[in-house]
């Protein structure tokens, strides 16, 4: 099944947007199975600095998550399993944890967020030009100075010493790293998904990252895009399927149980997976009806091309990408007809069903 997700992304018209969007929905399950909260609205206009309201510090752990992801796909398959992408993905993943509040301040809302989501035009934001250039001003000045202030963080720079009141100094995970890592040595003669979920498991087990347990599934992820069966753009969506395995078997005493809860979980994936490229291939066409008649000059393909790769898009967003002005993005949303996801007069967002 989850081959035959993978070559259907491969060839598929809507397979780019559906990865995308698979970053997004895997990074909000990945703190959802940690126990944290972070709705995909807020993650998606944290990543375009679209920010409307302060960032939490469980936002910018879905944050963390979202760029790792994106960065080991980039990447070659077998680099994230590699003694550099391990140190590499280690530092990011301490960036978040040592210091939430220093990380949390340095994507500041954005200004067309401040001025009511990009829609600054419409009669009840009352917001002029001038005041949105200075909120602009203001905005690259707060950054400049989180900046200042995290610079001058002792042990910001990759010092060995570590603060006492966020790490367990005793535990050693160095060393608790080696020994997972043998863990992979010893099942590298078993077949690749029974690889990843043993990997899973002893990454649990072991606790090898004191603030990053999510990192352990994107590896295990990396596992199976390593052996071929994902492509090299795929990531399997470890976290959006564990999250439709009950807790108790996730986290169950018997290892058995936990193994076949994780397998469980690659097969959620795989089914959900499949589910969602349908409804964004049916969504595509959908849309493409609108495109009859149109001028060759029209954004509409653009937007479409648009929503298919997000979750939710805010005017601002829109402006942003297209290139318009915040005005016309809402008059091709209309003209689209997207859904309006939120309920709301002002920070309004779109999408399809």
């Amino acid at each position: 099944m989850l081959t035959r997700l993978d070559e259907r992304i491969a060839s598929s018209p809507v397979g780019e947007g559906w990865i995308e969007r698979t970053h997004f929905t895997d990074a909000c399950a990945s703190l959802w199975i940690d126990g944290e909260l972070v709705h995909l609205e807020d993650l998606v206009l944290h990543d375009a600095t679209k920010d409307i309201r302060t960032p939490t510090h469980e936002l910018t752990i879905a944050r963390d998550v979202l760029k790792t992801r994106r960065r080991i796909a980039a990447q070659l398959p077998g680099w994230a399993l590699s003694a550099d992408g391990l140190r590499s993905l280690r530092g990011l993943a301490a960036t978040v944890a040592s210091d939430g509040t220093a990380t949390s301040s340095e994507t500041a809302p954005a200004v067309d967020e401040v001025a009511g989501g990009g829609e600054r035009d419409e009669v009840e934001d009352g917001v002029g030009p001038l005041d949105a250039e200075f909120a602009a001003i203001d905005v690259v000045l707060a950054r400049a100075d989180a900046a200042i202030k995290q610079a001058k963080l002792p042990g910001r720079a990759g010092a060995s010493e570590k603060d006492p009141l966020v790490y367990d100094l005793d535990w050693d995970e160095d060393e608790r790293l080696e020994e997972w890592r043998g863990v992979l040595r010893q099942t590298q003669d078993l077949p690749a998904v029974l690889q990843a979920v043993v990997a899973l498991d002893a990454w649990n087990d072991l606790s090898v990252l004191q603030h990053a347990p999510w990192l352990g599934r994107l590896l295990a992820a990396s596992i199976l895009r390593q052996a071929g069966l994902t492509t090299a753009v795929h990531l399997a969506a470890f976290n959006f399927g564990l999250k439709a395995i009950p807790v108790d078997r996730r986290r169950h005493r018997d290892r058995e149980t936990r193994l076949l809860a994780i397998l469980g979980g690659i097969i959620a994936a795989a089914e959900l997976g499949l589910k969602e490229h349908d409804r964004l291939l049916l969504a595509r066409k959908m849309m493409e009806r609108r495109l009859v008649g149109k001028r060759i000059s029209s954004k509409l393909p653009e937007l479409i091309e648009l929503v298919i790769s997000r979750p939710l898009l805010s005017a601002g967003m829109i402006a942003k990408e297209l290139e318009v002005t915040p005005r016309a993005a809402l008059r091709i949303v209309e003209e689209l007809g997207l859904w309006e996801m939120t309920g709301r007069g002002r920070f309004r967002a779109w999408g399809v069903l």
